[in-house]
């Protein structure tokens, strides 16, 4: 068993693959500070379900003990109960075993992954938000269908936040932090394959046509990860969640070991901290662990050792006996002789199968010939025929038998050439077929079956071939070719071009007369625009005008306030000074006067500009609307 602990107390490696101690550190002792990974001071660490490597996320998927109690299986924590908290902080859930670093970024390079998921289409996305209004209903998220319509950016955080505590309850989200601040770390320690191509603007109207397909993924890839989260927690027989109640009594599996040694560490942790230097129950449950192990490996054990007694004696009989080999070769040449023999006597009688085959064939040809000088010896008995008679009839004989032979193949020839001609009939009848139904078919195209247009009302185009017909020339049935269907196909075809000549000609007179109308609505646009440039300069001089005499209204105004208050003073003067300044008085009377008739006749020649160009303006308006009217009036009758 000391051996064993010490096995087990060997350091062990976290998810990540970052080396940890499996010895307790006491809460006096020095903690180094890393900024790649943000320990606990919660309490004992949740068991962490094993994942090989390259599964799932690489956050920690253990659920948080300290979270509030939620009655729904799929927010409940799997983590042991509340014990063994240290009083170094009073935090109200504890901090993710998540690495900061770039050890869990992608993967370093200069190449970036295209998101192979058509996220642009509406069919994928209408799909990804049902599946994340699903999942969000399922897990108490309020939410409506029209909040994932018309997204804002208050309410993308709260999913996303939602979204990734489910999938790393301990993940440690920051409310002080911006929201853009938040989401790419977040994505990194999440493994997000896209994470790069997510610009943190987009944060500021994620619901934006160029933004919403690529942050709605993003929810949807999160949803899915919540999915294979809760089907992995739930599967109570996978060895890999390191649950030490259902390690079976009899195991050899590492991950199983593993458990164990999880399972002893995080006891003789809390026992740690609650003052305990010697971990007596925590040995004792391990002993009993592997002791009912121990128990099954020694019954199979001394079972393996009873086969290999049994298999020894196997052995050693079948080593005393003679080799089974040699034994099979002597059977082997016997029946390799037999097969010689057997070989050479179905050579033999082969051969004699033959000869006697020829024997009989040339006996019977032999007995036939034989049989055939019988008769003709007897037909000459009994006809009295002389040498040179029985010569001569035996070659008529043989001569009429040849030329026998001579028709026979001439007629099996003529057959032949009797049979090519029918199928070159037949194909040729299909033909003439298949020529006349397109011939009808271009007569109805072009409006030519009966009754046709006059002078050609009493002719019928139409053809019928006729196969059954004897002679060639009534295999048509319809009028002559020759001399009736060509001749007036011929002068429709002249009429259609005549017709088609006259409408091209129309065609071109109305091309000239819409280019000269075109050329008459561009003289007429030039001519509104030049228009157009001189009520712009009329109004301009007439700024120009209204602007000089409000600037000489300004300065005479100026003017008369100046001899106001002149006169004024002058009044006040010849008050104090006497008669001597009555004439200065009188003076300074006239020119004010005079000002005020200046001012007044420029007011009446502003007056009357301003009319002027008003009643020209006017004018102008009347002008372009008759040039307007005519023009779309000779537009109308051109059409």
């Amino acid at each position: 068993m000391s051996e064993l602990r010490r096995s087990t107390m060997q350091p062990a490696t976290d998810i990540y693959g970052n080396t940890r101690s499996g010895l307790p550190m006491p809460s006096t002792a020095k903690k180094a500070s890393s900024s790649a990974m943000r320990m606990s001071l919660a309490g004992p660490a949740a068991r962490t379900p094993y994942l090989p490597p390259g599964a799932g996320s690489g956050s920690n998927t253990g659920h948080s003990g300290y979270r509030s109690q939620n009655v729904n299986p799929l927010l409940q924590s799997t983590s042991k109960p509340n014990y063994g908290r240290t009083p170094l902080t009073n935090s109200s859930r504890r901090g993710s075993v998540w690495t900061g670093g770039p050890s869990l970024a992608p993967p370093s390079g200069s190449q970036t992954f295209k998101d192979p998921r058509p996220i642009r289409e509406r069919s994928y996305q209408s799909r990804m938000k049902q599946d994340i209004y699903s999942w969000l209903q399922a897990t108490e998220f309020d939410i409506s269908v029209q909040t994932l319509s018309n997204i804002t950016g208050k309410d993308y955080r709260a999913m996303f936040q939602h979204l990734v505590t489910i999938v790393d309850p301990g993940y440690p989200f920051d409310p002080r932090l911006r929201f853009e601040d938040e989401l790419q770390p977040a994505l990194k320690a999440l493994r997000y394959p896209f994470s790069t191509q997510i610009d943190n603007k987009w944060l500021a109207a994620p619901g934006s046509m160029h933004s919403w397909p690529a942050l709605l993924a993003v929810l949807h890839w999160l949803v899915e990860m919540g999915k294979a989260r809760l089907n992995y927690l739930q599967s109570e027989d996978d060895p890999t969640l390191q649950i030490a109640d259902r390690i079976p009594e009899e195991f050899s599996d590492p991950i199983h070991h593993q458990a164990l040694a999880f399972n002893y560490f995080s006891e003789a942790y809390v026992a740690f901290f609650h003052g305990a230097d010697v971990f007596h129950e925590q040995d004792k449950e391990l002993e009993a662990s592997y002791g009912t192990s121990s128990i099954f490996l020694k019954a199979a054990l001394s079972d393996d050792r009873i086969e290999a007694k049994k298999n020894e004696r196997v052995v050693g009989d079948l080593e005393n006996k003679k080799a089974p080999l040699e034994k099979l070769q002597k059977i082997r040449a016997c029946i390799l002789d037999d097969r010689a023999k057997f070989d050479d006597v179905l050579h033999r009688l082969e051969s004699r199968k033959r000869q006697l085959t020829e024997s009989v064939v040339r006996e019977k040809a032999e007995l036939a010939a034989r049989c055939a000088t019988e008769k003709l010896t007897e037909v000459v008995k009994v006809q009295n025929l002389t040498a040179e008679e029985v010569i001569r009839m035996n070659t008529d004989h043989e001569t009429l038998a040849r030329n026998l032979e001579d028709l026979k193949y001439k007629i099996s020839e003529a057959r032949k050439t009797v049979m090519s001609l029918e199928v070159i009939t037949t194909n040729r009848g299909a033909a003439a077929e298949e020529a006349l139904d397109l011939y009808g078919n271009l007569l109805s195209a072009v409006g030519l079956f009966p009754p046709l247009p006059p002078p050609f009302d009493n002719i019928d185009l139409r053809l019928e071939l006729n196969t059954a017909a004897a002679n060639p020339q009534q295999l048509l049935l319809g009028s002559d070719i020759r001399k009736v269907i060509k001749p007036t196909l011929n002068s429709v075809a002249e009429i259609k071009r005549t017709e088609r000549a006259d409408i091209e000609s129309e065609r071109i007179k109305v091309d000239n007369e819409l280019d000269q109308l075109t050329l008459e609505c561009e003289n007429v646009d030039e001519e509104v625009r030049e228009i157009e440039k001189k009520v712009m300069s009329l109004n301009e001089q007439a700024d120009d005008l209204r602007d000089a005499a409000q600037q000489e209204s300004m300065v005479s105004n100026a003017e008369a306030a100046r001899l106001e208050r002149e006169l004024a003073h002058a009044r006040t003067a010849a008050l104090s000074s006497g008669m001597g300044v009555k004439s200065r008085l009188q003076a300074l009377q006239f020119d004010y006067r005079e000002q005020i008739a200046k001012v007044s006749r420029l007011k009446d020649e502003t007056i009357r500009a301003i009319a002027k160009n008003s009643n020209e303006i006017g004018l102008f308006k009347e002008e372009v609307s008759a040039q307007l009217r005519r023009l779309r009036d000779f537009v109308e009758e051109g059409n």
